[in-house]
C-alpha cells in the first residue's frame, strides 16, 4: 500500500455540502493523478461526475448511508462492466484491494472536521463494493471502520 501524505490531497466542497452537513447521503469522489500522486477528494451531496475519468474508470465513490438507525460508509469501485478482459479485470481488482487503505485515509483525513461534530461516526463500519460482470471480482467487503485511517 502506498502511504498517506496529506500535503497530496486537495479537498473540495461542493455546495450545499459543508464541513458539517448532510450527514446522510454525504458522498465523497475520490480520483488522482498517475503522474503527480496526487489525491483530489469531491465532498458533496452528489458525486463529482466531472472528475471521473471514463476511460480509466480508477475511482473510488463513497456515501453515508443510514439502515435502521445505524450509519454506514458505503463505497463503490468499478472493476469491470464488459470492456475489460478477465486478466486485466484481475489486475484492477488486485490493484483496488491493494490501494484502498490508502483511498480511505485521503477520505477520512481530507473530511476530518466532519468528524469533530460527528465523532461517534469514527467506530461505523466501511463496507466497500466491488463492480464486476467477473463473480469473483464481484465482491463486497468490510474495511474496518474510519478511526483506522485517521491521522492524529
Amino acid at each position: 500500500m502506498s502511504e498517506f501524505k496529506p500535503e497530496k490531497l486537495t479537498v473540495q466542497y461542493l455546495p450545499p455540502a459543508s464541513i458539517f452537513n448532510p450527514i446522510d447521503n454525504r458522498k465523497y469522489t475520490l480520483t488522482h493523478s498517475d503522474t503527480t500522486g496526487e489525491l483530489y477528494l469531491s465532498i458533496g451531496c452528489h458525486y463529482d461526475l466531472e472528475k471521473i475519468n471514463i476511460t480509466m474508470r480508477d475511482e473510488v465513490l463513497g456515501e453515508w448511508r443510514r439502515n435502521l438507525g445505524q450509519y454506514t460508509l458505503t463505497g463503490t469501485v468499478y472493476v469491470s462492466g464488459g470492456e475489460f478482459d478477465q486478466q486485466l479485470s484481475n489486475v484492477r481488482f488486485m490493484i483496488f484491494k491493494k490501494e484502498l487503505p490508502l483511498a480511505l485515509a485521503a477520505m477520512v483525513n481530507g473530511d476530518k472536521g466532519f468528524y469533530t461534530y460527528y465523532p461517534w461516526l469514527l467506530d461505523a463500519p466501511i463496507i466497500i463494493c466491488f463492480e464486476s460482470i467477473f463473480p469473483e471480482y464481484q465482491q463486497t467487503l468490510y474495511f474496518g471502520t474510519p478511526r483506522q485511517y485517521l491521522i492524529k
